[in-house]
């Protein structure tokens, strides 16, 4: 099977979306990518469109962007809905089903906390183990590695501090404002270590990405534009005995990116950024450990030497991450994507991280799958 390429890919400013649907999100954002390579709907071959709320979200799509008949599909996946509807996309074009394809991720996401909600069903983490709600779960995340390494709550409120800052240098974050420690620490807390400046916004928002076979990239004299994706890994949690009264978080990225690494004959000191799944402060510490850019217990130090911010060993969430830029689920993974190619093509303004040849973009839902996808500069 051939290589395959980013050819178009756009995001959306995220935004609350007052009353849009999600498909007119994502007809907007599938445009703007289909522009981008050069392409229209009857270019498509394939079509994946992915929403962790909506049901047919592939077929409402298509009544916006165009009805040609082509095979398509409705992706939900929790967290990792668009980086499975991309990846879906581009294993449809490596298998010579097509050589365009089109992938979609856009939501418009319910008011209030994700998970706990609603009557259980036979035995649940409810009142177990503490809260099933998403701020919970990371917390008690959270609180195992510090009770394992000594990890602070400074060292995890510092996460916030650096993508806050990260998202003043981008224009398609909801919130481009810098938050001090010390506002952080003493921000309303919703679960310990976890202020709410430590949580991921809640927002609306598209993605879409247009990829190509190498020969219709050649073809169309698009290389320029192109950004080749060297790695695609997607795992779900292998059974643990703490799996029916407590999420894990850390398995399935640590199987996706050592699966990714092996894929692309790449070590994670070949990866030059990184727009990792950030939905609670908390969780970006613990992803730099499972994605292999540190060693065990050493996530503290990384945050507190700076290694991850802009200017730093390995940048990690330039973009704001999901604490600054936003989290519309289903467009998260597609948006990682786009962080990527905006600096590998060299188009990322004043975050531009110099000479990028390597990204990895990350995303976890629970529970629990992980994607993990590399992609490469075209030299």
């Amino acid at each position: 099977m051939g290589d395959v390429y980013i050819v178009g890919i756009d995001m959306l400013k995220f935004s609350k979306s007052a009353g849009v649907p999600p498909e007119v999100l994502g007809a907007e954002a599938a445009i703007n990518a289909m522009d981008e390579a050069g392409v229209t709907i009857k270019d498509i071959g394939t079509l994946y469109a992915g929403s962790a709320f909506t049901g047919g979200i592939a077929q409402r799509l298509q009544k916006q962007i165009g009805q040609t008949g082509i095979p398509s599909a409705s992706v939900s996946n929790a967290c990792a809905t668009g980086a499975t509807a991309f990846r879906e996309a581009m294993f449809s074009v490596k298998a010579g089903m097509t050589n365009i394809a089109l992938a979609v991720g856009c939501e418009v996401m319910p008011r209030g906390l994700l998970g706990g909600a609603g009557e259980p069903e036979g035995i649940t983490t409810e009142g177990l183990t503490g809260s099933a709600t998403m701020p919970a779960v990371f917390a008690e995340a959270g609180q195992e590695h510090a009770a394992k390494y000594g990890t602070t709550f400074a060292q995890f409120a510092k996460v916030s501090v650096k993508n806050h800052h990260h998202s003043t240098l981008n224009p398609k974050a909801i919130y481009q404002v810098e938050t001090p420690l010390e506002q952080v620490m003493g921000a309303e807390m919703i679960a310990y270590p976890n202020t709410k400046l430590m949580c991921s916004v809640n927002v609306d928002g598209a993605a879409a990405a247009v990829v190509m076979s190498e020969e219709e990239v050649r073809r169309r004299g698009l290389m320029d534009r192109a950004v080749k994706v060297r790695a695609s890994a997607l795992a779900s949690d292998a059974f643990q005995t703490r799996n029916p009264t407590m999420h894990d978080v850390n398995l399935a990225t640590q199987m996706a990116a050592n699966w990714a690494y092996e894929q692309g004959g790449l070590g994670p000191n070949d990866i030059d950024l990184i727009e990792l799944h950030d939905c609670f402060a908390t969780a970006e510490l613990l992803h730099y450990e499972n994605l292999g850019i540190c060693g065990p217990g050493e996530a503290g130090r990384m945050i507190d030497d700076g290694e991850t911010a802009i200017g730093g060993r390995i940048p990690v969430n330039l973009s704001g991450g999901l604490l600054s830029k936003g989290h519309p689920i289903a467009a998260t993974g597609i948006a990682n994507l786009y962080e990527l190619s905006c600096h590998l093509r060299g188009k990322a303004g004043a975050r531009q991280v110099p000479n990028a040849r390597f990204g990895l973009a990350h995303v976890v839902g629970l529970g629990t799958v992980s994607a993990v996808h590399i992609l490469e500069k075209v030299s």
